[in-house]
């Protein structure tokens, strides 16, 4: 199978959402983070949802893309070989429940890769009044799909070099429950039976169902708001990473924090999610607001 990279710049069929507390709050006792910010409504400002919330918004456009795909010229047959290869949010506020968002977006970019390949699809979260929630750029490996072309790289925003510090500032390490992929599929409707069905996953050649990326990437970025943020998810302004391996339920998982570098108003953090075999699981970054 072949991508045209000159498919780059197709656009999504809009998306519209309409956020509930038992949205933000399942999806925040999945990760099990109890940050009383995302439960205790007494407060005269409510409560907010989780920074990685976003994905669990997204889900129903990527889980049905070829539907959204705005395009007769678009191979839809290349979508069966995507796996979530790189997640990028940028965070304009957290979002809250009654909050109605529009979504709309685009396939950013269609970049070569030597397993296939990468291609980015922009999606952009406004609410009622208009103003801009979340920027989300999710990155597919469409593994074994030659690309033609190179079209986008351009587009796709920066970001720092993840790589430049090597030992751990701190670690922490966290058990992943055999049932946490059930829960997390339940509570977000984040569904894919490789997370769920031994058979299917076995079918496709793994070991057997293995943890959804995107709650590997919610529990790290739980535990580095606590350490690095005062506890405060309004400082968070983008998570950025690539999914790299599996996480198996049952195991034990270690989130370090590789250090940070500081900047006028903000700081750029680096981490990595190991897991059992001390493989990589995740490779992020976070920009935390200096308060």
């Amino acid at each position: 199978m072949k991508l045209d990279s000159k498919l780059a710049g197709t656009r999504l069929a809009p998306h519209n959402a309409n956020i509930t507390w038992r949205d933000t709050t399942n999806f925040a006792g999945a990760i099990q983070d109890s940050n009383p910010l995302y439960f205790d409504d007494r407060k005269k400002q409510g409560i907010l949802a989780p920074p990685t919330f976003p994905v669990a918004v997204t889900w129903p456009i990527l889980s049905n893309l070829g539907r959204y795909i705005d395009s007769k010229k678009f191979p839809k047959e290349v979508l069966f070989t995507q796996v979530h290869y790189t997640e990028h949010l940028i965070l304009h506020r957290l979002i809250r429940p009654g909050d109605q968002l529009n979504l709309t977006g685009e396939i950013v970019a269609i970049l070569p890769h030597r397993a296939g390949t990468h291609a980015v699809i922009k999606l952009i979260a406004t609410d009622k009044k208009k103003e801009p929630v979340f920027t989300e750029y999710i990155g597919a490996m469409l593994r074994g799909v030659e690309c033609m072309g190179e079209i986008g790289k351009e587009r796709l925003p920066a970001i720092p070099d993840t790589n430049l510090l090597a030992a751990p500032a701190w670690a922490c390490k966290i058990r992943i429950d055999p049932f946490l992929p059930y829960v997390y599929d339940g509570c977000t409707n984040i569904e894919f039976p490789i997370h769920t069905s031994p058979k299917f996953a076995e079918d496709v050649g793994l070991p057997g169902i293995i943890l959804q990326g995107t709650a590997t990437l919610a529990l790290a970025v739980r535990e580095l708001i606590e350490r690095e943020a005062g506890g405060d998810p309004g400082r968070i302004e983008e998570i950025a990473c690539k999914f790299t391996g599996m996480v198996k339920p049952g195991t034990d998982i270690d989130v370090c924090c590789l250090g940070s570098r500081e900047y006028p108003g903000h700081r750029d953090l680096f981490f990595n999610v190991l897991n059992s075999e001390s493989k990589q699981a995740i490779r992020g970054y976070l920009k935390i607001k200096i308060p």
